[in-house]
């Protein structure tokens, strides 16, 4: 294999000041061990209870890591090109999108994704020269070769990575049959949590929404024929989720609102949906009115609620068509927490509990609004940097701009958000990184003192991740 040396800095990511530096390797070296909890990604459990080695490199590391293909889909390369959203691809197949990767690998310097991606093959895979074209098939060959072995097998990885935790994401009607025989699997000693991810049960904008509530229905025993009952299938699978393991469930919509309806505008709108008569604002209305309901379920039951709103999902229709959602075509827009939540807290924001954990991908809400959210309202906790900004100035950041607010225990620790399971410790190693030289950097100006610090970097990977998601 001809190339430069892939070689992985020890200081990576640490400040650059030479006195300041220290510190944070001190503080690094604290946490760079500790188990990693992952309580919000998208790696399938069916994954870890199959435990099959794992198909190509191109199935492992690119086509499912949407954070890679959408740099490349903008520079030209079509997406089916990079096998998304396709079926099993051949040795041939995998390995020109493999190629794809090595060519355009230019692309990724300076991003995140080029950090976890060398980090992923140096630490994982022993590759020991820099992916390129004239590097992509030997690179490719090395982590084939990897993947035949028993020690590459998702369990062993899942051991070999450090987890502790690892929440998936999953329909409400799922019936969890792989957490099942994962948490029945005398010989499987991890644990992998579902998530109740209602979004499309909510909303009845959606597409084929009658028929989604006719499947919950089927899947709770429950008549969903009216409000009533469509609210009791709704507790009913949050109940099975609980049992079956689950700590949280999450929530994605355009906007945060939680204006509540009376119970007979619920009811009317409701019904209208179920025969496509309701019109655009009723529909909006009615997504609102469930999220806090959402949240009053979550009082009764315990599911933390995490919240993550904001998102243009399937911006470009024509891609959403061809290869789905979650290809890489999301976008941000602007988000309003204050006024937004003020409905849902009100009823629910001192209740004993509940925990909402609050995300964005509008940083300009972290100190306007969701850090002094989370410096008041005992159930609000402020959702670490996620998906475009889960990168190492935007965490920067989000520690200046909510610490002064509400200290370092209102965070919910890190979310890796991923579907690319070697991708995770990485990314918390990333965030390792971040947060020992934010705090050694706090210990320079004489804000903390060292001791100090070694304990909140303890508690940001530890202690907070377990407390807010009740692990």
């Amino acid at each position: 294999m001809a190339g430069r040396a892939l070689t992985l800095h020890p200081d990576r990511l640490l400040p650059a000041d030479p006195g300041v530096r220290a510190v944070g390797r001190r503080i690094y070296e604290h946490i760079r061990s500790l188990p990693i909890i992952s309580p919000h990604g998208h790696v399938a459990a069916r994954i870890l209870a199959e435990d099959a080695a794992f198909a190509d490199p191109t199935t492992l590391l690119l086509s499912p890591d949407h954070y890679v293909t959408r740099l490349l889909h903008a520079s030209g390369v079509p997406l089916d090109r990079l096998g998304v959203g396709a079926g099993p691809l051949s040795e041939s197949q995998s390995r020109s999108a493999w190629r794809l990767l090595g060519e355009h690998w230019p692309l990724f310097r300076g991003t995140p994704v080029r950090y976890w991606l060398d980090g992923e093959l140096a630490d994982i895979f022993d590759v020991e020269q820099q992916l390129s074209a004239d590097t992509a098939d030997a690179v490719y060959d090395r982590i084939a070769a990897c993947l035949q072995r028993t020690d590459f097998r998702p369990r062993a990885l899942y051991e070999r990575f450090g987890i502790e935790v690892l929440a998936t994401t999953d329909d409400p009607c799922d019936d969890l049959a792989a957490h099942e025989q994962l948490r029945t699997d005398p010989t499987w000693g991890g644990r992998v949590v579902p998530t109740f991810r209602p979004d499309r049960y909510l909303d009845p904008a959606g597409p084929d929404w009658p028929a989604a509530i006719e499947r919950l229905g089927a899947a709770a025993g429950i008549d969903t024929g009216d409000y009533p009952g469509y609210v009791a299938a709704l507790e009913e699978r949050r109940r099975y989720f609980v049992a079956h393991g689950g700590v949280s469930s999450d929530h994605s919509a355009i906007d945060a609102r939680t204006d509540p309806l009376a119970p007979e505008d619920a009811q009317r709108v409701y019904r209208a949906a179920l025969r496509g008569a309701a019109n655009a604002e009723e529909c909006a209305a009615f997504r609102r009115h469930m999220l806090g309901e959402m949240a009053r379920m979550a009082c009764d039951d315990g599911l933390v609620m995490t919240l993550h709103p904001g998102v243009y999902r399937n911006h470009h229709a024509p891609t959403a068509r061809a290869f789905g959602a979650d290809t890489g075509h999301d976008i941000p827009v602007r988000t309003e927490f204050t006024r937004a939540l003020r409905p849902l807290l009100e009823r629910y924001g001192t209740h004993p509990n509940l925990h909402l954990v609050l995300f964005t991908v509008d940083e300009t809400a972290f100190s306007r609004e969701i850090a002094p959210l989370a410096g008041f309202y005992p159930s609000v906790y402020a959702g670490a940097p996620w998906w475009f900004l889960d990168a190492p100035d935007a965490i920067r950041r989000y520690r200046a701009a909510i610490t002064e607010t509400t200290g370092f225990s209102r965070s919910s620790g890190f979310v890796d958000d991923t579907r690319a399971f070697c991708s995770i410790p990485a990314r918390h190693d990333m965030s390792r990184r971040i947060d020992a030289g934010h705090l050694a950097g706090l210990v320079g100006e004489h804000r903390l003192d060292e001791d100090d610090a070694m304990q909140i970097a303890h508690a940001l990977v530890v202690h907070n991740p377990r407390h807010v998601f009740k692990l």
